[in-house]
């Protein structure tokens, strides 16, 4: 018995649940839960800094035993790890619910909600203490950003606040959305892109700060080898291997990140056109995959995919034989890595980053897809048709230049204060003493490509006088959980000729997806491969995609009362014209809001989204060219032998 089944047997029942916002029982109870956990942090905190509490300074000691990282760096980093691993098996665990079971009863009513936010919040809370630990009278990096007189945060911690932030706001959002605009059961909803985009631009705060923390505890050490006279510190090659370790779990981390976008498509159940597919893996790849290798030197692509594989084979494991759902399917990008890892063979890497990437997300954007093509065969839902191929291609080389070169711009910022210790030459990017919209144009150029490609990708149309006739067959015993085998001609028949797919897809119904692509046994005439369920919660469509045209044939639906929404009944033989997908995909959203209304809503959404893309610019470009200054003051004898490496706030 899968766990649904047991511990969600009212989520299940969606036609009593409701469609619009959460109760305010439930909005009240969320909105103190995290008031007590915010105040909790902030209590921490505030303890530490004026000396109050010694909690987080042993913490941090702990942590900087272990690590050999400095506190600020060493804690946050491990929180924010853990933080994500549960945000992301939250994420994934919420989808398939919504997928097999619908709507949640309540926000607190689904306990995927629970970890995502646990995670979130995480994450919130290692930006947090990477401030808070930030030693009083020194500044942790030249890039750190000033607090107040003598307390300056690391830069990477004020990113992960940034990002945190910015996924956790997108929860009251969410319900706000669905009070207006009714619940939108789609990944590709505003709000939802909030919640998992800013938990996976998290890992470039956690880059950075990593970068902080390496740079800070190299120095100490030059300084400890100048003061002995030696030439280094015993055990510096395995804080070394430990560094770099730390580095390509976070490359791959953020693989992972960047591949959340692709879940609909993960699951089986796309709500946009399948071109958007190869376009979401060229970016992710190409940014990834390119980054870690401008910054992390050779091989650096491969243990990505490694850590991706290994991260992604586990949540598909835990969700679906673990937790009962359907398992979430995933790229394999192992190809895009070798083609990576080819191209700096022949390309020099760190002298021109931009164009290494713009020259390996090329080659990524083409030859990579190629192999994703045959793995869609090998282990997707819904494999990509070989006449899609050369639109593949076509979209795939727009957005691997340009994703590519914001992966060699991103891995040439990481990498820039390692470079300056070391006196080699920087990377031919915008100059330090440029001003900084400058040094943030590239990024912003690439950006823009890529959402125009994205655009591209979910722009559809439904196509007019098109029908099917659908004649179905009960199955022998099948009584009250009514399952039937179904014959469907389409009307014109040459319109399903080109189909990228042609499905029913039955969903939410308590189970498992069901999606049965459709078998041609002639002209426009085509048979299912196995029964549809048609009872219950169920909804059994019938789904046509055809380049750049999405529409939708209901078999059977439920009633709806919350909605409400009638139900459709499934009789031996009917015909019925195609309609658009949102109609029935998307039941719950709300008819006859006013198209201003949408129109600032998405505004809202797009800006907040803008405003976080444009700190992170910002904060890579300020790690690579910091303010002038020095790094110091340097921490006194004293506090060094400290662990923890801080004097509180008021204590001399």
């Amino acid at each position: 018995m899968s766990f649904h089944t047991t511990s969600l047997a009212t989520v299940v029942q969606a036609a009593a649940e409701p469609a619009g916002g959460a109760a305010i029982g439930e909005v009240l109870l969320a909105s103190a839960m995290a008031g007590v956990a915010t105040a909790v942090l902030g209590w921490l905190g505030y303890t530490h800094r004026t000396g109050r509490s010694q909690v987080l300074a042993r913490a941090g000691a702990v942590a900087e035993r272990t690590s050999g990282m400095p506190a600020w760096a060493a804690l946050p980093g491990a929180l924010a790890g853990v933080a994500l691993l549960v945000a992301v098996l939250g994420m994934y665990w919420d989808i398939a619910l919504h997928i097999d079971d619908g709507r949640d009863a309540g926000p607190l009513a689904n306990p995927a909600h629970y970890f995502i936010l646990a995670g979130l919040f995480g994450i919130f809370a290692a930006g947090f203490l990477a401030i808070v630990l930030s030693p009083q009278g020194s500044r942790p990096s030249r890039g750190a950003v000033r607090v107040t007189r003598g307390w300056y945060a690391p830069l990477g911690g004020v990113l992960m606040i940034c990002c945190s932030a910015f996924s956790l706001v997108g929860f009251p959002l969410d319900d706000v959305w669905h009070r207006l605009f009714g619940q939108d059961v789609t990944l590709w909803g505003p709000t939802h892109l909030m919640l998992i985009g800013g938990a996976g631009m998290t890992l470039v705060g956690m880059s950075v700060l990593l970068v902080e923390g390496g740079g800070a505890r190299a120095l100490e050490r030059e300084e400890t080898a100048t003061r002995e006279g030696g030439a280094g510190t015993p055990g510096s090659r395995t804080w070394a291997f430990f560094m770099r370790m730390r580095f390509l779990g976070i490359a791959g981390g953020f693989l992972v990140g960047l591949s959340t976008f692709q879940a609909e498509f993960d699951f089986g159940v796309p709500q946009f056109a399948l071109i958007l597919q190869p376009a979401l893996i060229t970016v992710a790849a190409g940014v990834a995959l390119v980054s870690a290798r401008v910054f992390l030197g050779p091989g650096a692509a491969l243990w990505a995919v490694f850590y991706f594989v290994l991260v992604r084979g586990g949540l598909a494991l835990i969700v679906g034989p673990g937790l009962g759902e359907t398992t979430p399917h995933f790229p394999l990008y192992l190809g895009s890595a070798l083609v990576v890892e080819g191209v700096a063979l022949l390309v020099a890497v760190r002298r021109d980053p931009v164009r290494f990437g713009a020259i390996a997300g090329a080659a990524v954007g083409t030859v990579g897809l190629l192999t994703e093509q045959v793995w869609t065969h090998v282990w997707m839902t819904l494999p990509w048709p070989a006449d899609m191929l050369p639109e593949t291609l076509a979209v795939g080389l727009v957005t691997g230049i340009a994703a590519g070169a914001l992966g060699g711009w991103v891995g040439a910022m990481l990498r820039a204060p390692q470079a300056i210790a070391k006196g080699e030459d920087t990377p031919r990017v915008a100059p330090a003493s440029a001003p900084m919209i400058r040094r943030i144009a590239l990024p912003g150029v690439c950006g823009l490509v890529v959402a125009a490609v994205v655009g591209y990708g979910l722009m559809t149309s439904t196509p007019q006088g098109l029908s099917a006739d659908v004649r179905l067959a009960d199955v022998a015993g099948s009584g009250q959980q009514r399952e039937a085998t179904a014959e469907v001609t389409i009307r014109p028949a040459s319109k399903a000729d080109d189909a990228r797919w042609l499905t029913v897809t039955a969903w939410q119904g308590g189970t498992k997806l069901h999606v049965d692509r459709l078998e041609q046994v002639g002209p426009g005439r085509y048979r299912s491969t196995e029964p549809l369920p048609l009872h219950g919660d169920w909804k059994t469509l019938i789904r046509l995609h055809t380049r750049g045209e999405l529409a939708t044939v209901p078999i059977y639906l439920p009633e709806d009362k919350a909605i409400p929404a009638p139900a459709v009944p499934a009789p031996a033989s009917f015909t019925r014209a195609f309609q658009g997908e949102k109609e029935f995909l998307q039941r719950e959203a709300k008819g006859g809001v006013s198209g201003w209304l949408w129109g600032v809503g998405y505004a809202v959404v797009l800006g907040i989204a803008a405003a976080l893309l444009v700190a992170l610019a910002w904060g890579l470009a300020r790690l690579a060219a910091p303010p002038a200054g020095p790094q110091g003051p340097r921490r006194p004898a004293a506090d060094r032998r400290s662990p923890a490496g801080l004097r509180p706030v008021g204590t001399s």
